[in-house]
């Protein structure tokens, strides 16, 4: 079971957090020689393709030179020329197998890190300049098993060439005197079997590597119990906090429940698990207003307001649970509606005419 720097056993699967922030600092299982065997293996393919353009353009300028070795002086000012053609002539053979690699390469990283940028990656560390952990880096167990993977390297990549190197070292051309374009054709097929081994052995190796390597990021990013329940503290909020802005949050709702209750015109209730207060102005209004409402222990404490100060509570089961819920407070009910509450608040003008001739209040109409 992995550890963290300070010895907590690191048990706990990692968030999704801890993952993006591993992504985003460029820690996520990748292998150099996964790329090192997609760049062998694109330059492999492109070479293969574009042998028999190689062969013809190299043999032409071989010909070429061969045929003025009587004739051509080699001067300062041919110089440049020379240097010039040549370059030309190998830029076209090697130019491609170059880009294609190169490609290859970047392609191959952009696989393993699922296209993601890691800009975190290129913040300098300087603890990597610190010389006392650079020598626990030469003992550490990446160290070793770096170590072993170049071994393996060496071993593969011996084991997989020297079949192939000990066939060549008996073909015919090192004991016999042979045409140039003899001479061409075994560079070209020697350097594909050579690279067709290596690339065999390296994909062996890249296997190995990758494995290792995911399974390295996975036990490195496993959590301690406690770092799991810092992150859920930076991530919700201190419980503590959560808690005092819950505390004020009511206590906001109580003053404008204070404030607003007692001069609604009817509570209409469930009639205890809802209770929405309604207050109707018509010189100020389009529509009767809902002021306040609440669900279960809410409810109750807009009943006991209402009844602290002689507001009318009315049951209505289907009016309450429409209001409810497709009625904010503070904003006019929807149209829908219009009819039942108007039932309702005439209903409550006919019953409660003192109590609106005792506030000074004029009875909508």
């Amino acid at each position: 079971m992995a550890e963290s720097e300070s010895g907590a056993e690191k048990s706990e699967q990692p968030t999704a957090r801890r993952l993006d922030e591993m992504i985003s600092s460029g820690q996520f299982a990748k292998s150099l020689e996964i790329q090192t065997v997609v760049m062998l293996g694109a330059g492999v393919m492109i070479l293969t393709l574009m042998a028999p353009r190689i062969f013809q353009d190299m043999r032409s300028y071989m010909a070429g030179m061969f045929s003025q070795l009587a004739t051509f002086q080699v001067t300062e000012e041919n110089m440049p020329w020379m240097f010039g053609h040549f370059f030309s002539v190998a830029g076209v053979a090697v130019l491609p197998v170059m880009i294609a690699a190169v490609l290859a390469a970047v392609m191959s990283g952009g696989f393993q890190s699922r296209f993601q940028l890691s800009p975190k990656s290129l913040d300098p560390n300087w603890n990597k300049l610190n010389p006392i952990n650079g020598f626990k880096s030469l003992f550490s167990m990446q160290s070793i098993v770096r170590l072993v993977l170049s071994f393996f390297k060496l071993v593969v990549i011996v084991g997989m060439t020297y079949p192939v190197i000990k066939s060549i070292m008996s073909d015919p051309i090192f004991y016999e005197s042979m045409d140039f374009s003899h001479l061409l054709v075994f560079m070209v097929t020697t350097a594909q079997s050579v690279a067709l081994r290596v690339l065999a052995g390296m994909v062996l190796i890249a296997i190995a590597d990758y494995g290792y390597q995911l399974w390295k990021t996975d036990q490195d990013s496993l959590m301690t119990k406690e770092e799991v329940k810092e992150e859920s503290k930076n991530t919700e909020g201190n419980p503590t906090i959560r808690s005092e802005q819950k505390r004020r949050r009511r206590d906001i709702l109580r003053q404008n429940w204070a404030r607003e209750i007692p001069r609604a015109d009817v509570i209409i209730t469930n009639p205890t698990h809802l209770a929405i207060a309604l207050r109707y102005d018509r010189k100020k209004m389009g529509a009767p207003r809902v002021v306040a409402k609440g669900a279960r222990f809410n409810a109750m404490r807009i009943r006991e307001i209402a009844k602290q100060n002689q507001i009318p509570i009315l049951e209505n089961k289907p009016v309450a649970r429409l209001l409810f819920k497709h009625c904010k407070v503070g904003q006019e009910i929807v149209p829908d509606l219009y009819a039942a509450v108007a039932e309702i608040l005439a209903f409550v003008y006919r019953t409660n005419r003192y109590r609106y001739y005792r506030q000074g209040l004029e009875l909508p109409r």
